[in-house]
């Protein structure tokens, strides 16, 4: 059985502990999927990417030996594969002093894991930029919004378009594209330094350029990446078909599932 157990620093949550997290939305997380022997991909990328966002957020360090020790505690009895989430959040931070917040806590959650890689998803372009995109932050208002917007207008998430006309990134995940010569192209852009965009980057060949979103819809295929749903076919881009079934996404696909879990 999945358990609703949310803990902080090791110990049950409390709703007070909670509501500085609710109020003033400040924090940063990673999400990672646990393989049914436990182990995770990329974990040694999830632990340098909390410890790099706690020192842009908090100014702070971050003990990765106790966030290990935390996860595991979460997992135990839990049934895999499941995915892991540890936020992290100063529960004295207040909305008019956050300079005086500066003793991070773990917060350690853990649901159920879909399948991988899920069904193709159809992405609507939307004009967004976030706020901080090199870090994995708590502010999802403005990225919700738009996947709301596009999940309104019939479709499954959104694809950002920054100020520039420039394609950056999805909702929750990084995209890419396989051009006509059959090159993944990963966008040049202010973007979320994805974990298995990461994994993915070290085991095919690939490029960075910006892509417009006129040169996105033009591209041969595109996909969605993140820890949750590994390598994910989009089948559209606003009113552009892609084909789902394509050679090199299948071979991503395969690199990706390829890569050995570490243990916690």
């Amino acid at each position: 059985m999945l358990g609703r157990m949310v803990t902080l620093n090791g110990k049950p949550v409390s709703t007070d502990d909670l509501m500085p997290l609710a109020l003033t939305n400040l924090g940063h997380f990673t999400s990672m999927r646990v393989d049914e022997t436990g182990n995770i991909r990329g974990l040694t990328l999830h632990m340098e990417r909390l410890v790099r966002d706690c020192k842009v957020v908090w100014g702070a360090d971050l003990d990765t030996g106790r966030v290990r020790d935390y996860v595991r505690q979460s997992l135990e009895g839990q049934s895999r594969p499941c995915v892991v989430r540890v936020t992290v959040y100063d529960p004295k931070v207040e909305m008019g002093h956050p300079a005086d917040a500066d003793e991070p806590h773990i917060l350690v959650s853990v649901r159920g894991a879909g399948a991988m890689p899920p069904a193709p998803l159809r992405a609507m372009s939307v004009p967004y930029e976030r706020d901080l995109p090199e870090v994995k932050h708590v502010g999802l208002l403005g990225a919700l919004h738009a996947r709301r917007t596009a999940q309104l207008a019939g479709y499954g998430d959104a694809l950002f378009v920054g100020r520039d006309g420039l394609v950056s990134e999805g909702g929750t995940w990084n995209v890419a594209f396989v051009d006509q010569n059959g090159t993944v192209v990963w966008p040049q852009a202010p973007v979320l330094p994805g974990v298995t965009m990461a994994l993915l980057q070290q085991r095919a060949e690939h490029k960075v350029a910006t892509v417009t979103l006129e040169q996105a819809k033009g591209m041969e295929a595109a996909f969605a990446t993140n820890t949750s749903i590994g390598v994910r076919a989009l089948s559209a881009i606003d009113e552009v078909e892609f084909p789902t079934e394509q050679a090199v996404l299948t071979r991503l696909q395969e690199a990706y599932l390829s890569v050995p879990g570490e243990t916690l």
